[in-house]
């Protein structure tokens, strides 16, 4: 047995059967409906454990995916850690590497919501970038909507961003950096402030001053994706800046012009009411 996290796996299978939570490895692998002779194979060393068992695993008995992976953490989730869990779905080519799945406008919903399955993930459009930092890690894009962001992001732009493990939310997650918030009804992009060590939520900000801040709990929170990068349609040809400077600078001129009007005119109320002073 020369992976590792086939062995943390079949740990935590021995540790439910000492606590007597399932009776054998038998009646393991039918809950799971997996074959019983696969999970033996398994459990003699012969074969590594699949992705789909440990997804069943996972969901069945709260295995701790993070214990799995890493070796940190407990074997198994509490309650409300299992109540809020998500099993993270990932696409990859037939060289089995993993693409970057993006969730259009119109699929956002579903991905949000509590339907949201492999199957559903799996039919969402990929693609790859060449860059390196894309290579490592999962990521994720999704379309931007609303005027919330403006003016760093615009409805039409798309968002490429990294997959944020739940176990490095309260350390990782940095203030005033935007990130991409799945709650169980909507995904969000927000500029976010961590409140999460000392009242469990997330403090969303838009860009544009008209929205007001609001807090999300982490009850709520399903995914965090933060933003790497942004791919814009919106590309203003050199002729449009120069008419937008030349404006700014009309505008501009305008203001200067009216200023020195009202100190002319200051001034000569001035000499006005001094000699009027002078003529008493």
């Amino acid at each position: 047995m020369n992976n590792v996290v086939t062995q943390r796996f079949v740990k935590c299978l021995n540790k439910l059967k000492e606590d007597k939570v399932v009776k054998s490895s038998r009646q393991f692998a039918i809950s799971l409906e997996y074959l019983p002779q696969s999970l033996s194979e398994i459990l003699k060393g012969r074969r590594d454990v699949t992705i789909e068992l440990l997804r069943k695993a996972v969901l069945t008995y709260k295995m701790n995916p993070v214990y799995i992976y890493t070796g940190e953490g407990p074997m198994f989730m509490s309650e409300e850690d299992h109540k809020s869990f998500r099993v993270l779905t990932i696409v990859t080519s037939t060289q089995n590497d993993e693409r970057i799945v993006h969730v259009p406008m119109p699929a956002q919903a579903g991905y949000a919501g509590d339907s949201a399955d492999p199957t559903f993930v799996q039919n969402l459009p990929t693609y790859t970038l060449p860059d390196y930092k894309y290579k490592v890690g999962t990521h994720r894009s999704f379309d931007v909507h609303g005027d919330s962001m403006e003016p760093t992001l615009f409805e039409g732009d798309k968002v490429v961003c990294s997959y944020l493990e739940p176990s490095l939310w309260e350390s990782a997650i940095k203030d005033n950096y935007v990130y991409v918030i799945v709650t169980r009804g909507d995904v969000l992009v927000k500029r976010v402030f961590n409140r999460l060590k000392d009242k469990k939520q997330l403090v969303m900000v838009s860009d544009n001053n008209f929205y007001e801040p609001y807090p999300i709990e982490l009850s709520d929170i399903r995914e965090i994706w933060y933003v790497r990068a942004k791919i814009s349609p919106f590309l203003p040809s050199p002729s449009n800046i120069q008419n937008i400077l030349q404006s700014e600078m009309r505008e501009l001129q305008d203001l200067v012009n009216n200023q020195t009007k009202l100190i002319n005119n200051l001034n000569l109320t001035i000499e006005r009411l001094i000699k009027h002073t002078e003529q008493k």
